[in-house]
């Protein structure tokens, strides 16, 4: 049924996603760090809105993914040390932004939420019918996100889920209930992404950290023995939740993948790069203090990305948190 649904999904997005055309204008600006795209189509509600409406187009069951802001002024973040798997992104002007899959629980709340990208929607169709909780986007590319397989809930859709905090300036201060969203965590079989967990293959080098830079932001993934996980630096700076927690993945995946310029610009020209995770490439694998050496293969955009050793059995990943970093190659 699942393969049955995703081929039937694969048809109608394919078309939609190649009639994308011509350039699209945003609020976006570039330097000085902490650069706001304004792409929002609402301000969200207030902090003091707190009704539990729901209009009942979330769906439950099914992960929910959530767009986060990572500027020096969106920091730090809320709930990030919840999600099961934590994508980051190159967005305009060679900066950051993450997306976080949340499957096994959800956290109370999560932000600061930010715009969606072109990329997302590829980056989604290895799940089935996933709740995507987004600030807005390009008005150009919001029909296209209307029409693609998931279930996109921007602050309009639903009464109660989003608020505005009162620790940061808007726009990086829009946080999601996602209770009120889409209820209970699916559970972590919702997550077909691909991935392998299980003993760590022969083989890998000892690794104390790992850098991995775009043109104007960096992730620095260090390695602690006594957490067994890997300590997050984001542009410099530990990466701790808003509670004081610190981000400490089990796995990181730096993926090797294209990335190429898109047909959207914001306002000062800049171009968002699309990031293709469809294909194959090289990755590194980064888990119990060591790297190893792998290939990824993701042969259409419904299917999740399998890693692979260099002599091709299986790239298991250690329980717990995974960060993927999409890298150009």
């Amino acid at each position: 049924m699942r393969q049955l649904a995703r081929m039937r999904r694969g048809a109608m997005t394919a078309a939609l996603l190649a009639a994308v055309t011509g350039s699209l204008m945003t609020g976006c600006t570039a330097g000085g760090g902490a650069t706001d795209d304004g792409r929002g189509r609402t301000q969200g509600p207030t902090a003091g809105n707190d009704g539990t409406g729901n209009d009942g187009t979330a769906k439950s069951g099914s992960v929910l993914a959530v767009k986060i802001d990572n500027v020096r002024a969106a920091r730090p973040q809320t709930g990030l040390d919840a999600a099961d798997v934590v994508y980051a992104e190159q967005v305009e002007g060679g900066l950051s932004r993450l997306m976080a899959v949340y499957a096994s629980r959800f956290p109370k709340v999560v932000g600061p939420v930010r715009s969606a990208r072109e990329s997302d929607l590829e980056l989604l169709r290895q799940f089935d019918e996933p709740t995507l909780a987004f600030s807005g986007a390009q008005h150009k590319l919001l029909p296209l996100i209307d029409k693609a397989p998931l279930h996109a809930q921007p602050p309009e859709s639903v009464s109660g889920a989003y608020y505005r905090g009162t620790d940061k300036p808007a726009p990086h201060n829009l946080y999601l209930r996602p209770q009120r969203l889409v209820g209970s965590a699916p559970g972590s079989a919702a997550l077909t992404t691909g991935f392998h967990f299980g003993k760590a293959p022969a083989g890998g080098s000892p690794e104390t950290s790992r850098t991995v830079r775009f043109p104007a932001a960096r992730f620095t993934f260090t390695w602690s023995d006594s957490r067994q996980r890997w300590l997050v630096d984001m542009d410099g700076t530990p990466t701790v939740t808003t509670e004081g927690k610190k981000v400490a993945p089990a796995t990181v995946v730096v993926q090797y993948v294209k990335v190429r310029a898109s047909q959207f610009h914001d306002v000062l020209g800049n171009n968002t790069p699309y990031t293709e995770t469809v294909g194959s490439g090289k990755a590194k694998v980064l888990r119990d203090g060591r790297v190893f050496d792998a290939n990824w293969a993701r042969p259409s955009a419904t299917d999740g990305t399998e890693f692979t050793t260099t002599g091709g059995a299986p790239m298991n990943f250690a329980q717990g948190q995974v960060w993927v970093v999409f890298a150009k190659a």
